[in-house]
């Protein structure tokens, strides 16, 4: 039985004023008058509408990511880093949002984990004179923007929980302009801040917890240059598992002796969709336009690339992985490298798959995109480097039921950040917030702890 069609809604006005209306457009230039409309122009530039029915939580963070102009670090399609809704998948898997929405927690969640600076608060947690000079705050400036998550009834409309950024204030109205991204359905409109709150001060029956608002800022860097972690495939939930829980287990609980003995014991269980769970990002190019159409700023970024995987491969620990691995043959045989690990190479410039979706050596590497046309593909790295990056980033308490004390002390210097290049630090920190993120969503409390992990 197929389903009736609808072509919008209408507006309820009051409580709502359309911002297209002639009233809206007077609210709006009192506000600019006021300069408190600074934030409106980056998300107006950026702004989208949900391709999905439950997908307004992902929509407005991924207008408020690329607002902001936070680098993702991996495609979007063709040679495009940008950021959209299908791949915000790191907390929650994509059809489970298609199919039931998802939470405030989740989306505080994703936007840590995209490596934003984030301030999120529920209506417990907060009042009303401080949303609103948090309002004010993003109003007036352009480097943060906030998402607002409420129940649609109390301001009049269809539907229940949903998510949309605030894209201005009006202060001697007290207004704020809601940028819905369900615009199949509504316009973005002006509603009292009072009312506003008042919709967010309700409860999500999914959660049983209040909604909230989230500040989003740019972080002081970009997040991972190489590595990044995904849910995409729902085995994350025992991958995540396997290296939070059994991974420390495991080096307890059997003999070990040596450096070898721990990878051993880590690398025999790895999980079968291992290779879903940890990503790299390579950087591609047409061979002829390597030295000559490359911009300041990508040379920059492949620069740094290069010097990342140069400081991994510098480290003790890749030492012992390379030496482990090769002596086991593993090589290209790990449940990883076989499966052929994500790699941004695997669509070469047209959005086309090619031959060759990964590349083994690192650094530089010439292959066959479709046809007989050439690229080169630039700091991509190779598996030994991935799981060396990967236990840089387990909790430092990992390894400490490791019995032999001697080798303890071995363990925890090769895995030590004090040793580390900065920029090693940075990129391990961030699979580490990734991971915890990743853990509070697994054990269900991502709607508990609002804040960064430490």
């Amino acid at each position: 039985m197929s389903m009736a069609s609808l072509y919008r809604r209408s507006l309820t006005s009051p409580p709502a004023i359309d911002f297209a209306s002639v009233e809206g457009k007077q609210i709006f230039n009192e506000a600019l008058q006021k300069g408190t409309m600074e934030g409106f122009f980056r998300l107006i530039s950026y702004f989208q509408t949900q391709s999905e029915p439950a997908f307004c939580g992902l929509a407005s963070l991924s207008m408020v990511l690329n607002s902001l102009s936070i680098d993702p670090g991996r495609k979007w399609k063709g040679p495009w880093r940008w950021f959209d809704e299908s791949m915000l998948e790191c907390c929650e898997p994509l059809e489970i949002v298609k199919d039931k929405g998802i939470s405030f927690g989740k989306v505080v969640c994703l936007a840590h984990s995209s490596g934003a600076k984030v301030e999120a608060f529920r209506t417990n947690q907060s009042t009303i004179d401080d949303f609103r000079k948090y309002v004010v705050k993003c109003s007036t400036s352009d480097n943060c923007h906030m998402i607002s998550t409420y129940h649609r009834e109390v301001l009049k409309q269809t539907g229940t929980g949903h998510f949309s950024p605030i894209g201005g204030y009006n202060a001697e109205r007290d207004m704020a302009l809601i940028l819905d991204v369900a615009r199949f359905k509504y316009p973005p409109h002006w509603v009292p801040l009072k009312l506003l709150w008042d919709a967010m001060d309700s409860i999500d029956q999914s959660t049983g917890r209040r909604r909230g608002f989230m500040l989003i800022s740019r972080p002081h860097r970009e997040p991972g240059l190489l590595y990044t972690l995904s849910c995409k495939d729902e085995s994350w939930i025992s991958i995540a598992k396997y290296l939070k829980e059994d991974v420390p287990r495991l080096v307890s609980s059997q003999h070990v002796d040596t450096i070898e003995r721990i990878l051993y014991v880590v690398f025999k269980s790895l999980p079968a969709n291992f290779n879903q769970f940890i990503r790299w990002m390579a950087e591609i190019r047409r061979t002829e336009d390597v030295n000559q159409n490359l911009s300041s700023e990508e040379k920059s970024r492949i620069d740094l690339k290069q010097e990342l995987l140069k400081q991994v491969q510098e480290t003790k620990l890749f030492k012992h992985v390379d030496k482990f691995l090769s002596s086991v043959g593993y090589k290209d045989n790990l449940p990883y490298v076989a499966a052929k690990v994500y790699c941004e190479g695997d669509e070469i410039l047209s959005g086309n798959e090619s031959d060759e979706s990964c590349c083994e050596e690192t650094c530089v590497k010439c292959i066959k995109g479709l046809g007989e046309e050439k690229v080169t593909v630039l700091a991509c790295p190779s598996g030994n480097d991935v799981f060396t990056a990967l236990l840089l980033a387990l909790p430092p308490q990992t390894w400490s039921g490791i019995k032999d004390q001697s080798l303890l002390q071995e363990m925890k210097q090769l895995v030590s950040m004090v040793s580390l290049p900065t920029l090693l630090q940075q990129e391990v920190l961030h699979l580490r917030r990734q991971l915890e993120m990743l853990k509070r969503c697994q054990e269900n409390k991502e709607d508990e702890e609002l804040s960064a992990p430490a």
